[in-house]
């Protein structure tokens, strides 16, 4: 790795679609995800002369970026693709002369807001389009350089100024938020959807999963042996009362004592008296008297719409005793974590589909508040999109463990049945099992799938590959947009 800011040339990037279903339906929020299509992201840089490849994916869940019920699924994806192909279109045309990664993800977040406004994209979807690009480029240059994400973001290579991502912060020093060494290992936390059988009892008849994985909440706890939960409520308070009350039977039955659990109010209320209502009643429900102290934090339960309004200081102030409440869907804009943190949340989240630099900003964010406030608690929240391996699971693992988040929420796994979505023969569960022994292990049937041992994942292989994964699936094969959309697009995955 060089020892100044590295530039690079941008010769192409290529985008390619894997269409992919859940083993059941998943349930979160007013979307009930069982398809959807997972876009792989291909850069080739020239680098010190040298033609280096590049990869990310994610999967485009719809109702997440743009939570409007009225908007039909198909145009939900039609947008994220657009703003996807528009931030090709300018990391294509401003790499075409050498450049280093953090001015040119500048670039193209400025230019990209600016093109965003005048089509009405939100910035949680707008940014999707920068966060896949300053991934694709991070790996490539992860690979060229054979360093690990944690050693590059230390170096100078990437032209990294932190004191722009906070003024707190120098920018010839290494940030003092970033784990030295990044963790080993991370604990698990498993998704409960808000239909997720619970029991072999909530199962319908002829809705069974017998895919050599666990289906119900029970098996999962069991298996895994689980010890951190997110659960998925409705905002119904009679029906999350309910949800609650059978969900905590089930983890305390079967979990360890010391079990933690975070809530995810999934933008249910649109003001903080309505969500201080429902709380209440729940906290105050003698049947959950025994799991209420086990709960962590709840994960924006005010729409995006009305989750930072100035109001929301005053009504925090006159409720000393709330829980702690931490934003999601509404980190969009930049400094979006300053302004809940000064209303009175008490953190927010990382996931990559939101970007590197805003997870190192939000991180710096956090790491001065706390400096600032001793005597207030902050969070900075690991989430999952339903991340799948092998790339985008272990690109964003490499993330959270450099941040120095504890336990992560991963439901990947759990609705996709480990690496099943490939394609047979082409190998990528033999390169992962071999590439990563500690995260993954092998089925009966050979297909890797994680390997969650006493609620925690391994991750040492994680960070010492660059960005977290030398595994590169054979994606050419696979469809270009074009060609996904005019052989049916998601609605024929979906039909």
């Amino acid at each position: 790795m060089t020892s100044a800011p590295c530039p690079f040339r941008v010769n192409r990037i290529d985008l390619r679609v894997l269409p992919m279903r859940t083993r059941f339906p998943f349930r979160y929020g007013i979307a009930s995800l069982v398809a959807l299509p997972h876009l792989f992201v291909t850069v080739e840089l020239e680098v010190n002369g040298q033609s280096v490849i590049g990869r990310t994916s994610e999967g485009l869940p719809p109702k997440w970026f743009t939570k409007d019920p009225g908007t039909p699924n198909e145009l939900e994806v039609a947008g994220m693709l657009a703003v996807i192909q528009n931030a090709v279109r300018l990391a294509t045309l401003h790499g075409r002369e050498p450049v280093t990664w953090y001015p040119l993800v500048r670039q193209l977040a400025a230019e990209q807001k600016l093109w965003a406004s005048r089509h009405d994209h939100p910035p949680l979807l707008w940014n999707l389009g920068i966060s896949l690009m300053e991934r694709a480029l991070l790996d490539a240059l992860c690979q060229a350089w054979q360093e690990p994400l944690h050693a590059v973001l230390r170096g100078p290579a990437l032209g990294i100024r932190w004191s722009e991502l906070h003024p707190s912060l120098a920018d010839d020093a290494v940030p003092p938020f970033l784990a030295d060494p990044p963790a080993s290992q991370l604990a698990l936390r498993h998704t409960i959807g808000l239909a997720d059988p619970l029991t072999a009892a909530d199962i319908p008849s002829g809705e069974e999963v017998n895919d050599g994985l666990p289906h119900t909440l029970d098996d999962c706890i069991r298996a895994y042996g689980l010890r951190y939960f997110k659960i998925k409520l409705s905002g119904n308070l009679e029906a999350d009362r309910h949800r609650l009350t059978s969900v905590a039977s089930v983890i305390r039955q079967h979990a360890s004592p010391d079990f933690s659990a975070t809530l995810d109010g999934n933008e249910n209320f649109q003001d903080l008296t309505a969500f201080r209502e429902w709380f209440e009643a729940l906290n105050s429900d003698p049947g959950l008297k025994d799991f209420m102290p086990h709960v962590l934090w709840i994960e924006q339960p005010l729409h995006r719409d009305s989750a930072l309004n100035p109001e929301l200081f005053d009504a925090f102030r006159n409720w000393p005793e709330a829980p702690r409440l931490i934003i999601d869907e509404s980190d969009g804009e930049s400094g979006a974590l300053q302004t809940a943190l000064e209303l009175g949340y008490s953190g927010g989240s990382h996931k990559n589909c939101k970007g590197i630099l805003k997870g190192l900003a939000n991180a710096a964010t956090l790491h001065a508040f706390r400096a600032a406030h001793p005597e207030r608690d902050f969070i900075l929240s690991g989430e999952d999109l339903a991340n799948v391996g092998p790339i985008p699971l272990t690109q964003d693992l490499a993330m959270q463990a450099l941040l120095g988040i504890p336990h992560v929420e991963r439901n990947g796994h759990h609705y996709f049945r480990g690496l099943s979505m490939y394609p047979d023969g082409i190998g990528v569960s033999a390169a992962t099992l071999a590439a990563h022994p500690d995260l993954y292990h092998q089925l009966p049937d050979g297909l890797a799938t994680l390997n969650i041992r006493e609620g925690f994942i391994a991750i040492d292989s994680v960070n010492q590959a660059p960005f977290g994964t030398p595994v590169a699936p054979p994606v050419d094969q696979l469809p270009t947009v074009k060609e996904w959309i005019l052989q049916g697009g998601l609605g024929a995955l979906e039909g």
